[in-house]
This record gives C-alpha cells, structure tokens and sequence, in this order.
C-alpha cells in the first residue's frame, strides 16, 4: 500500500512541475508583450494613457469652445427647414391627427360634465394646430424652433461633457504637458510657462515624452470625439493638426491617482512574471530529468486506467483529448491575466485547474498514441468508432426497400412515358394507345407514390424532430394504413413527452438563466462598488474626493438593487411559482390608470402618445395588478428607447373573443432581425446598455402573459416596433 501511494505522489508530483514548466514558457512565449519591454514608459499600456490624455485635450484644450459660442454658429439649411416641416406629413395630415388626438378627450370631458376641461383641451389643440400652421407660413418661424432644439442639444453635450471632466481631472493631474499648435502656433500646457524647461527636467519626471525626436514624429490628434452623437449641432474642427512639444509623467503624483498606480503595479507585475517564467523553465527542466530517472510514462502506461480507456471509440478518445487540450492552451494562454490581479486564491485555483486538464491531456496522448500508430493494421479500432456506427446507420435508414421500391417505380413510370413520348413524336399513330395508359395508369400512379412518400417522410422528420426536443403540428392521420397508425401513435407520443416535460422545463428554467444571464448586467455595477471600495482604503484620499467615491458607491448599490429585484421577479415569474388573483377588470381603465402614472413623465419627453379606446369598457378575467405591471414595462421602454420627437401608439379593440392591446413607437436603437432575443433575460434594444433598464422589462410582460394563458407577441419593422398582447375577452 506504501508503495502504491508513493508512486501516486511521485506521478502527482511531476505532473505539478510539468504542468507549472509548461505553462509558465508557454506563457512567456504568448503572454510577453509588455514585460519584455525595458520599462513600463516602453509598454501599450502607457502609450494608451497618453493617448487618452490626448482625446481629453482635444475635448478641453484643442477644440473646446465656449457653449455660448457654439449656440451662435447653428445655422439652419432649407433642407432641415423641409425636413422639419414634413416630418409628420402635410399641413392637412397633421392637422387631422391633432384633432383626431383631442377628439376624445374633449368627448370624454363632456360627457362628464366638465366644460372647462374640455375648453382647455380645446385651446390647447388650437394652439397646436396654429403653430403647424406657421410652420407651413413661414421658414423663419421653423427656423427658430428648430435653432432652440439644436441650442437644447448643445447645452445636452456641455452637460455630458461636463460628466469626463472628474477622469480628465485624474489625467491632468498626473501628467504635464507642453504642445504647440504646429499650424496656429498656439500653445498649450498645464504648467507655468516661465519655467517649461526645468519642469520636465529628470527630477521632477519619470518619463518624458518629445514630440518630434529622431525615433517619433509630431503629434496627431485622433479624429474621433470624445463623444458621439453632437456632430451636427457642433463646429467642424480640423483634428488632422500636429503637435510638438512635451508630455510627462510627474514624479509627485499620489499613488491613488489611477495612472500612477498602474504605473507601480505594472513594475510588482513584471517582477511576478519574470519570477514565474524563470521559476516555470527550471520546473520544467526538473520534470525531464525526473521523467527519464523515474520512468514517468511507463507508470502511466501500466496503471490500470489505461484498460478502461481503452474501451473508448476512438472517435471519442479522440474527442476528449481534444476537448481537453483545447482547455489547456486556454488556460495557459488566459493564465497571465490572472496573475496581474496578484491575487493568491485566484492564482492557486487557476493553477490547479491548468494542473488538472493538463494533467488529462498528457494521459490521453500517452494511451491514444499507440491506438493512432495501429490504425492502418488495426481496422477494428474504426470499426468500433461511433463515426463508423453512424455511418452504418444512415446506410440503414436509406435502405428501406418499400420507399425504395416506390422511389424506383415512380422513376420507371416516368422513364417509360418519357420514352412513350419521344415515340409519339417519332410516330404520332402511337399517340392513340400512349395517351390513355397516361391518362389512366401513369398519372394516378405517379401522384399516389408521390402523396405517400411525401407522407412517410413526414413522419420521419416529425419523428426525428420529437427526438430533439421539437414538437411540431400534429400529423395528420390519413387511411388505416400502417403509416397511418404510425402517425398516430407519434402524435399520442408528442403529446405524452409534452406534459412530462413542461413541469421539468418550469422547474429548470430559473437555474439556467441565472447562470447565464445574471452576471451579464450585474458585473458593471458591482466591479464599479468594489474599485470605489479599494480607492475608499487609502488614507491619504480628500474629501471631496471620499465624498465622490461614497457617492458613485450608493448609486450603484442602488442600480444594484434594482437589477437584483427585477432579477428575482422575472425568475417567479418564469417558474410559474406565483400565484394570480384574478377579477373581472376593464382593460381599457386600466390602461388610462398606467399612462396616468406616467403623465408627467410623457409630458416632459418629445415623444406623442397617440391612444385609440372603445367608448364602451372592455373586460377580461385577469389579475389586474400583474397586467398593470405589463403596461408599466412597455410604456416605460417606449419613453427610454423611442426616437425622439416621434409619436408612439397605443390602441384596444376586441375581435370575437379576444381583446388586442397595441403599442407601437419607433426606436431610437437598431433593432435585431431576431425578434426572440429581445425575449431574453438582460436583452435590451440598446446595444450599447447606456440606458438605465435590467434589460428584463419585456421577460417579465412576456411571463405575466403567459401566466394569463395570453399571447404576447412582437414585430420589428426597420425601425418600428410593434408589440401585441391577446387576452381572452368577457362579456360585459
């Protein structure tokens, strides 16, 4: 027994230093690209800190104008004028839709008795239908509006803008700079300019960057903003400009400004790397020496491992090592990322974890090396490999004599009259015995064979479907046939794993999308609590500075928690574990109630909400809270994701037996093609996830929905995006 462990820890043992040895070259040889630099000044990662402080000074410095300057430059071309004017069609279109739009609420004011809300909504819609008319009068008068929306979009991009300067603010302070317009001979720089010469002297700098020196040119600033989507309503700036002049990075910086830290961090880093690498070629050097003295492979060759692998296809054996070496080099090639954190228990598990697939591989290649070497003698071995088996099973599947059989008389029916017909041509006395034996035998055999061959490869794809999990229409059960009764027992069969599969889909369906959605959204905010956390430890911060940092913190914590809720509330609602408490409510109130809710919010967008209702109540027997929840969530997406000033549509009507509920807006993201991914768990519209939502509003309507045994369903249409919810209506 001693010595049977003994040999396990001296296997376990090599393979550890193997594994380390491997790894730590291959590392160095793929993972090198800054630490063999000759200083962190050298590296990708300060050039890109330097080309982020220059994006900042082209924001700032280079191309900054005042706001008010930039509000006196907008100008107005004839064509927005046109485009303004028309964009909701003609003057008599816009016109109609306006009072089309009071129409009901003046109706409704009335008849309630209320006259002075009805004369209010009155002038209002005068009041709009006068300022159409203007626009339609006068290009002035369309020229002002549209300077105040371009003069709105300025004060939007000063006030982002704004936003950077607390991260411009850290790059600032962290690095000097002294840059001369090379064009205008304008200068810029954050030091006092009497003494530019010894402030970038050695004792004041740890590195300085020369613009232009005999190895680099001038400096250019990137074309790109810093950010986008003001470009019409801001000054063409000439970014094609070349600077010279100095960038340096001080040397009294405190270590909590981000850039300083990386630059220390950068320097215990290479130190880990080099310490690794060297200690890996040494490792690895001891695992060869101790394979050769202590016979390593033939151990492993003569354990008792190899008779069951052995018993694998080698398609499979083949598989699995290949599986296996594919995690290895990903391990091994991601490994470097890990060991930059300097964070032991990741540095420990990540190890292990290499030691272990590696580990296999090596195993794998010792046992399969030989069964490859015996293929060409050894035909068993492929005979016995799944790839050969399904192979055999195909050649099966085809060799079905019947549909044979029918295939090859269809096929001589047709070679025969084609044959019959080039003999009418030949011979048109034929014709008299060709045309009817076509009429009467070749026609009605040929559309027979065909109907019953297209009916038996239906039920061979319906059934080859119901194996992977596909159910699709019932097939339909023609004749008594065997394929008829075929037929019929797969629809019994479909059925049958239907019902026993909907409770362990439910059950399921929670732990899947948890594991992989919930990290997707909840990443942003919880890596931001934890840097602010780490930044919060160092005593030497200010106060203004911890006051921000707490800040960032409590808003994240809060984004946080609602992402969390959301989360846990589209999990209840997809496992069914929720229970309705249903009545009979008027949709059509409650809808009014859902855009109450949002009124100020609806007035204060650019977005027109156009509603279309019954004058009668509408009733469905529905959970009324729940199905409010729906039209929260769809209201509130068309006000965070519709283009602006456009109009947005809401609509009820009843068709037999249903109620049909519309919402239709025109989107300010690209929309997918694929309407079912923005179904799932954390899927938003904007791509670029800038907007505040979890990304689960439509997951939950969606099981909301289902949960009411309703229809929930969406179009996209270029830009228009259209969503339908069907309940089941009642009589009043």
């Amino acid at each position: 027994m001693d010595t049977k462990w003994k040999n396990r820890g001296v296997m376990l043992l090599w393979l550890v230093l193997f594994t380390y040895g491997l790894s730590g070259v291959l590392t160095a040889l793929v993972n090198n690209h800054d630490y063999l630099k000759p200083s962190y000044f050298k590296t990708s990662q300060y050039e890109e800190s330097v080309g982020a402080l220059v994006s900042y000074l082209q924001a700032y410095e280079f191309s900054y104008q005042p706001k008010e300057d930039v509000k006196k430059k907008l100008t107005v071309s004839n064509e927005e004028i046109e485009e303004y004017r028309y964009r909701y069609g003609e003057l008599t279109d816009q016109i109609q839709s306006i009072k089309d739009q009071y129409q009901y609420k003046v109706e409704e004011a009335r008849a309630s008795g209320n006259e002075d809300i009805a004369n209010v909504y009155i002038k209002e819609r005068d009041t709009k239908i006068e300022d159409i008319t203007k626009n339609f009068e006068s290009d002035d008068y369309v020229e002002e509006k549209i300077i105040k929306e371009k003069e709105k979009r300025v004060d939007e991009y000063y006030k982002e803008l704004e936003g950077y300067r607390q991260d411009y603010k850290v790059y600032n302070e962290a690095f000097a700079y002294y840059l001369k317009n090379t064009s205008t001979g304008e200068i810029y720089t954050n030091l006092p300019t009497d003494r530019i010469e010894s402030a970038f002297s050695a004792d004041k700098m740890l590195y300085v960057n020369s613009y232009p020196t005999d190895n680099v040119n001038y400096l250019g600033v990137r074309e790109q903003s810093l950010i986008y989507g003001y470009e019409d309503v801001l000054p063409d700036v000439n970014t094609n400009v070349l600077y010279e002049g100095k960038i340096g990075l001080r040397k009294d910086v405190s270590n909590a400004n981000a850039i300083m830290a990386s630059y220390h961090n950068f320097n215990d880093h290479r130190i880990v790397f080099w310490i690794y690498t060297i200690g890996s070629i040494i490792s690895l050097i001891m695992s060869v020496i101790m394979a050769r003295k202590m016979a390593i492979f033939q151990k492993i060759k003569s354990h008792r491992v190899k008779n069951y692998y052995d018993r694998l296809p080698i398609d499979v054996a083949l598989g699995l090592f290949g599986i296996s070496a594919i995690i290895s080099l990903l391990l091994i090639d991601e490994f470097p990322q890990y060991y930059n954190y300097f964070s032991f228990r990741d540095l420990l598990y990540r190890f292990f974890m290499m030691v272990f697939f590696l580990g296999v591989t090596i195993v794998q290649w010792i046992y399969l090396f030989p069964l490859i070497k015996e293929l060409p003698s050894n035909k068993g071995v492929l005979k016995r490999s799944i790839s050969n088996q399904l192979l055999k099973m195909i050649r099966d599947a085809f060799a079905n004599r019947r549909v044979g059989t029918q295939v090859f008389l269809v096929l001589a029916i047709v070679f025969m009259f084609g044959l019959g017909a080039a003999v009418v041509v030949i011979e048109p006395s034929f014709l008299i015995i060709y045309f009817p034996a076509f009429v009467v035998v070749a026609l009605p055999i040929f559309f027979f064979m065909i109907r019953r061959i297209g009916y038996y490869n239906e039920i061979i794809r319906h059934a080859s479907a119901l194996t992977k999990g596909k159910f699709e229409s019932d097939l339909k059960v023609v004749g008594k046939t065997s394929l008829a009764t075929l037929a019929s027992d797969i629809n019994q069969l479909k059925h049958g794993v239907k019902t026993s599969q909907k409770a362990q889909v439910k059950s399921e369906r929670l732990k899947t999308e948890l594991i992989t959605n919930v990290s997707h959204d909840l990443r942003t905010p919880l890596t931001s609590i934890i840097t602010y956390s780490e930044l919060l430890k160092n005593a030497e911060l200010t106060n203004d500075e911890r006051s921000t940092y707490i800040e960032i913190i409590d808003r994240k914590s809060k984004r946080l928690k609602v992402l969390i809720d959301d989360l846990f509330e589209a999990s209840k609602m997809a496992s069914g574990n929720i229970e309705l408490s249903k009545a009979k409510v008027d949709v059509v109130q409650l809808l009014q109630q859902a855009l109450a809710e949002y009124n100020e919010t609806i007035q204060a967008s650019t977005v027109q909400f156009r509603v279309t209702n019954p004058d009668n109540p509408l009733f469905a027997y529905i959970d009324g809270q729940k199905l409010w929840r729906v039209f929260e969530n769809l209201i509130g997406n068309i006000l965070k994701y519709s283009l602006e000033n456009t109009r947005a549509y809401l609509a009820i009507k009843r068709e037999n037996q249903q109620l049909i509920i519309t919402f239709k807006n025109v989107s300010k993201y690209e929309l997918s093609e694929d309407v079912n991914e923005l179904f799932e768990r954390f899927k938003r519209g904007d791509e670029s996830r800038h907007t505040e939502g979890s990304g689960l509003g439509l997951a939950i309507a969606k099981s909301i929905i289902d949960l009411h045994e309703g229809q929930l369903d969406i179009d996209v249409d270029g830009d228009l995006f259209k969503v339908t919810v069907i309940l089941d209506a009642l009589d009043s």
